[in-house]
């Protein structure tokens, strides 16, 4: 089974306030991450950037949840995830309320910018990161 006829299927399963809710995840991530690839793992729905997950999102009785958001991308977004409720890694989003796909987007940008290294820092923090990236691609491309 293909990786967009498990998320179809997961999708088909799931209850009309839910599939809502995914349903507007799933756009928000193409949206912010037309690059992202569709994936099925941990028999929930994904996206792969770079050949890395992106972020999970699934469907529960009374919340979506999305994961992972973690380290510099919850912190760079605590003011917006307040009111949220959120695990270790998860955010979740109560089925009784749209999902803000304004926040997910934001997650998005926030995790691709975790996955390629680029610092949620100052200026200055986000100039080192990318010396530091540079340098890298530098010496691969020696070897």
């Amino acid at each position: 089974m293909t990786p967009q006829a498990a998320v179809r299927a997961y999708f088909a399963k799931a209850t009309p306030e839910a599939r809502r809710a995914l349903t507007t995840i799933r756009k928000s991530i193409r949206a912010a991450a037309p690059s992202a690839e569709e994936a099925f793992s941990y028999r929930i729905p994904a996206f792969r950037f770079e050949g890395r997950v992106l972020l999970w999102y699934a469907a529960f009785a009374k919340h979506a949840s999305l994961y992972p958001v973690i380290g510099k991308t919850r912190k760079a977004l605590a003011k917006d995830l307040r009111g949220y409720e959120a695990g270790k890694g998860t955010v979740r989003f109560p089925l009784a309320k749209p999902v803000p796909a304004s926040l997910v987007r934001k997650v998005v940008k926030a995790r691709i910018a975790a996955i390629t290294g680029e610092s949620h820092g100052s200026p200055a923090a986000q100039k080192r990161s990318r010396t530091r990236r540079n340098s890298r691609a530098a010496k691969a491309a020696a070897s």
